[in-house]
């Protein structure tokens, strides 16, 4: 599983329906991004928002339905 974030791509170690974690932490601003998952030959893609950003003093990274790009605060490239 992982995050696409502009020019970084991230794993992610757990994931729920409203939140995941990752395999490093590290710092982002509030956006939209990107996740995939591969599961033996198949992939998924979808679009999530990051609203609270990342922090890596936080473990859970909160994710929620995309927000359309013209009213995000800084959109990311999945």
């Amino acid at each position: 599983m992982t995050l696409h974030l502009p020019g970084q791509t991230v794993g992610i170690a757990q994931m729920g329906p409203d939140f995941l974690i990752l395999d490093h932490p590290l710092s982002h601003p509030p956006c939209n991004a990107g996740v995939t998952v591969m599961v033996d030959d198949s992939t998924r893609h979808w679009e999530v928002a990051l609203p609270q950003g990342i922090h890596p003093e936080v473990v859970r990274v909160v994710v929620a339905l995309p927000v359309a790009a013209s009213a995000a605060s800084t959109p990311c490239a999945g």
